[in-house]
């Protein structure tokens, strides 16, 4: 499934709009901020609803800053996960992969990824080589302005990208005009890991830079996810 967010739509009018007739729609999606921190001590996780969820974000080279929208969201949803790298300027795709790995299988509760850039493709190499039962602990994710790999040399241990579908519900959102990664890659990404894409006009990398700090768009995208999610029947934690 393939749709666009008008360039300046916010929160979850946005959202609906974007993902009108899909089934990610079918529960209310996370609740505010407020809510959401005066549940925190209770819940462990970005619970909305009687199945608590983790959410894990996995932040692309050089991490996300301050005021980029993954840290916001650190800081917003109790509970939440973020992944840290031993390298971020010289990434490695083993290590990457291995930490994102790790915060799968130590969450609490059934884990929607929040992945932006190459930490999107980080997360896809981490699923490919995950066994069966550890792999049922993700319930979702998020792929935000997914890297193209061969575009930097860099980054070219983390080609090739895994292609196959993933079993479960999960969203490629990518600019029209990303400087790093053609929208049609990030289209060719969305098809083969069977993802809803979601093109942002002119949303270039969808970061500080291109006018992406607090955003309401990627914030609805992520509770449709996590409103998907908590319907799942609760997992154990693998040893």
């Amino acid at each position: 499934m393939s749709v666009s967010a008008a360039a300046g739509s916010t929160g979850l009018k946005a959202a609906r709009t974007a993902l009108e007739g899909s089934a990610l729609l079918a529960r209310p999606l996370v609740r505010s901020a407020s809510a959401e921190s005066a549940r925190g001590a209770e819940d462990n996780g970005a619970d909305v609803g009687a199945q608590p969820v983790t959410v894990i974000i996995v932040p692309g080279w050089r991490n996300s800053g301050p005021g980029h929208w993954q840290s916001l969201w650190a800081e917003r949803i109790p509970g939440a996960i973020r992944v840290q790298q031993l390298d971020w300027a010289k990434p490695h795709r083993a290590a990457w992969a291995a930490a994102v790995q790790q915060a799968i299988l130590g969450a609490p509760h059934p884990v929607v990824i929040a992945a932006h850039s190459l930490g999107c493709i980080a997360s896809v190499h981490a699923l490919a080589s995950l066994p069966p039962e550890a792999l049922a602990r993700v319930a979702g994710a998020l792929f935000v302005a997914p890297a193209d790999p061969e575009r930097r040399a860099l980054f070219e241990d983390f080609s090739p990208v895994p292609a196959q579908p993933l079993p479960f519900g999960s969203i490629v959102a990518a600019g029209s005009n990303d400087p790093y990664c053609p929208i049609r890659m990030a289209s060719a990404y969305a098809k083969s890991w069977a993802s809803t894409f979601v093109r942002v006009p002119d949303g270039g990398h969808i970061n500080i830079e291109s006018g992406h700090g607090e955003w309401p768009l990627g914030w609805a995208l992520l509770g449709a996810l996590v409103a998907q999610a908590r319907v799942r029947a609760p997992i154990r934690a693998v040893a």
